[in-house]
């Protein structure tokens, strides 16, 4: 077996895994306070939405997916501490039209 059948069968068909990671991060950056999120947090959110999907289109048991959910969730909760916190609320430039 090679590793993308090997993967596949913990992770889901990519196709799905692609479709629903995407959506999710569709509705994430369609968002109202998606202007807000400091660099880690929209890249923790993307990882965790990719995980999900993995979670929805693979084997939800795969106790990896819910460790890294954890894991993406834990690095920003510390960088929100009050002796890592770095980045001040801001709101990102619109994309012009």
């Amino acid at each position: 077996m090679d590793l993308l059948e090997e993967r596949e069968k913990t992770h889901g068909d990519f196709r799905g895994v692609a479709l629903t990671a995407l959506t999710i991060k569709a509705i994430v950056k369609n968002s109202k306070n998606y202007k807000y999120l400091s660099g880690e947090e929209e890249e923790s959110l993307d990882m965790i939405a990719s995980k999900i999907g993995r979670i929805l289109n693979g084997n939800p048991h795969e106790i990896d997916h819910w460790r890294d959910i954890a894991g993406y969730a834990k690095l920003v909760a510390k960088s929100l501490e009050p002796k890592n916190f770095r980045v001040k609320l801001k709101v990102k430039k619109e994309k012009s039209q």
